[in-house]
């Protein structure tokens, strides 16, 4: 049975749109994957989480990016009834961390990306680009802290997170953060909640697609570029492929 005293509740800043119930039947979590980069080297890591339909997926990692390394991190956040993808990662000198994500969900599910960005030293660089698609009553969260020590000048940190939204009775969340103690530092977030453009939509019926059918175009487009990064063709083919497979359940 869970440790009702340590389980996070609703003040928890990091939970406060999880599913703490699902979350319960995991509890206690174990610790978080610990990935360590050496000076001037580099790593890419692809996640699909797809849990079956009625689980629970919590996956976290620690990064740790010495001097000039790199790590490129790619997500596709589609399953489970609640599946969780935590990035902790801490930036030394001229390090450089970059994530492009997808959430799809539909029903009741709930799907979350939480990251932290550590910048402690000067000269390092971030880039993370998370987009969304949400239906039924599902709900979509993206927490996103850039934290900037005093020390770390010339930091450059970005942010970009969209949600579409198919039905009103979707949720989608966005909390990017930023926590900047230096004063040499370029650091910028953007998020936006939409739908589907009907202007666009209309267009591609008009030229013979079935509804369906265009409305998987237009998410596919959405959500597709961030996956580009991905260096292994194979890799970057079957991410695709489950993301358009998600899509068209959604659909």
């Amino acid at each position: 049975m869970a440790d009702l005293a340590t389980l996070p509740t609703r003040r928890d800043e990091a939970w406060r749109y999880s599913d703490l119930e699902a979350v319960a039947s995991v509890w206690p979590l174990p610790a978080p994957e610990l990935i360590e980069v050496a000076a001037g080297e580099s790593v890419a890591r692809v996640i699909v989480q797809d849990a079956p339909a009625t689980g629970t997926a919590i996956r976290a990692y620690r990064v740790v990016l010495h001097a000039g390394a790199t790590a490129t991190f790619h997500v596709l956040n589609t399953g489970g009834k609640l599946g969780r993808v935590e990035i902790d990662v801490t930036c030394h000198d001229g390090a450089h961390f970059e994530l492009g994500a997808a959430m799809l969900g539909t029903g009741d599910q709930t799907l979350e990306i939480v990251t932290t960005l550590n910048h402690i030293e000067p000269n390092a660089t971030s880039n993370q680009i998370v987009r969304s698609v949400l239906g039924g009553r599902a709900t979509g969260s993206y927490l996103g802290k850039v934290a900037v020590a005093r020390d770390a000048q010339k930091t450059d940190a970005s942010q970009s997170v969209k949600a579409m939204l198919l039905d009103r009775t979707a949720t989608a969340n966005a909390k990017p953060e930023l926590e900047i103690y230096a004063d040499d530092v370029k650091c910028a977030h953007g998020a936006t909640v939409g739908e589907l453009d009907k202007t666009a939509l209309f267009y591609l019926q008009s030229r013979g697609l079935p509804p369906a059918e265009a409305k998987t175009l237009l998410l596919r487009a959405f959500v597709g570029s961030v996956f580009d990064g991905i260096a292994d063709a194979d890799e970057r083919e079957a991410v695709e492929a489950a993301a358009q497979a998600a899509l068209e359940r959604m659909l």
